[in-house]
């Protein structure tokens, strides 16, 4: 199914005060220097038809208040209505955000449980993995609504200035702001906390540099329901391992992912490969950070090449996901807010190295404790939310379920590799497959 929808209108949303002369030169933090340089965090929100009637609002009012609310929103958010200048820095000259509004012919139920998953890029205001030229905003919305009356909110935040965390705390306050609840809208932890405790450095780097382009990929999903989860984390849990449900899930994806590679390459054993994990440092700092610190307050935590000659024991790797991630301690932090901050970021390029040399890197980011669903701007929470796959091979997104409890996995793969993936017993024992 082709999904194509008829442009509205097209705005730019300002801050309702403009940001004062003192604030208007925003410092990026180190981590933000070394953020994907062009690629935007996309976050789709869907609100069904029947809980906005059940408010009474149509359309027009809903469209009226996301913008007026977005606008004063920005006032706190001033860096987000800015533009970037060069890779150290924000000029916040309250240009503002691309606000576009779409009209589609179809139902909102036709696009959930559309076949053609990527085609749910019509929903955002531009591809946020392949940006045109011209949009250099920090963040751009699209308003969809469909014929049966339920909408979509598509947001695309520069990955340059917000992760996944600061997505969903903008978005949580921005709804409050549009709810009308004045006094429980959280402002963002100071701004410039994390330039304070990451100065930004004289440093170029790209770490999706030979990842991005490659061609044949394909996005499906996977849901791993509480009770999938319960009886992996079984399955795993013996010799004193009690690993969580990311690591568990992680353990799995990354177990079917090799086993697809070795099937269509025809070779005896699994290709070696690394696995890389995107952890959230803000609770792993001392003190801890506000989860509503903003920018890009997490690292890759990078596993020593895993090379298998006979079977892949699902517990082994459940292991080496968990020695991988515990890495990013407060050590690390600690070396990378120092002087030995090149020896960190040298251990960052050995994946990217890696992966020009052919050798596969899985990749995992994990968005389960993100609050997307709690986000209410006055038509109740969100039915569904959802993002889209990343164009990089063997990259997988977790995402909660609405009840909290299960996951959803985005997980990208070759087309050759995504035939063996869908069909292992393993996975299917484990996970419920949308693989239309």
């Amino acid at each position: 199914m082709v999904v194509k929808g008829e442009l509205v209108s097209k705005d730019t949303i300002k801050p309702s005060s403009p940001t004062p002369d003192h604030l208007r030169n925003f410092k990026i933090s180190l981590l933000d220097q070394l953020a994907p340089p062009s690629f935007y965090v996309p976050i789709l929100l869907f609100y069904s038809a029947p809980d906005v009637t059940a408010f009474g609002i149509n359309f027009k009012t809903i469209s009226n208040k996301l913008k007026a609310s977005l606008s004063t929103i920005l006032t706190l958010y001033y860096p987000f209505c800015g533009r970037l200048k060069g890779n150290s820095s924000v000029e916040c000259n309250d240009e503002g955000v691309l606000f576009v509004e779409y009209k589609f012919s179809t139902e909102l139920s036709n696009i959930l449980k559309s076949p053609q998953l990527h085609e749910i890029n019509e929903l955002f205001p531009f591809d946020p993995y392949n940006p045109p030229a011209e949009h250099n905003e920090n963040m751009a919305i699209q308003l969809n609504e469909f014929r049966c009356g339920g909408i979509a909110l598509g947001v695309c935040f520069s990955h340059k200035i917000a992760d996944g965390s600061t997505a969903a705390s903008f978005l949580n306050a921005w709804a409050s702001t549009s709810k009308g609840q004045g006094n429980n809208i959280v402002a963002p932890a100071q701004l410039e906390e994390a330039t304070q405790l990451f100065p930004p450095r004289n440093i170029e780097m790209d770490m999706t540099r030979g990842l991005v382009g490659h061609k044949n990929l394909v996005t499906k999903r996977l849901v791993f329901y509480e009770s999938d989860i319960s009886r992996l984390k079984q399955k795993l849990g013996c010799f004193n391992f009690n690993p969580t449900r990311v690591e568990a899930v992680t353990a799995l994806i990354w177990k079917s992912s090799l086993e697809a590679a070795k099937a269509t390459s025809g070779e005896q054993k699994c290709p070696a490969s690394i696995m890389v994990h995107a952890v959230n440092i803000r609770s792993r700092m001392a003190p801890t950070l506000s989860k509503h610190s903003i920018g890009n307050l997490w690292q890759p935590a990078v596993s020593s090449l895993v090379e298998v000659s006979g079977e892949i024991r699902l517990h082994d790797l459940a292991e080496i996901v968990r020695k991988t991630i515990r890495k990013v301690d407060g050590d690390y932090i600690s070396k990378l807010q120092g002087a030995e901050f090149f020896k960190v970021i040298n251990s960052l390029e050995s994946w990217v190295m890696a992966a020009e040399k052919g050798i596969p890197c899985h990749g995992f980011s994990s968005w389960i404790k993100f609050e997307f669903y709690e986000a209410d701007f006055g038509w109740g929470k969100p039915t569904y939310v959802r993002t889209i796959g990343v164009p990089i091979k063997n990259v997988v997104i977790l995402m909660a379920t609405k009840d909290g409890d299960g996951i959803e996995a985005w997980v990208t793969l070759t087309t050759r590799d995504m035939l063996e993936f869908e069909r292992n017993p393993q996975l299917l024992e484990f996970s419920s497959l949308d693989f239309n």
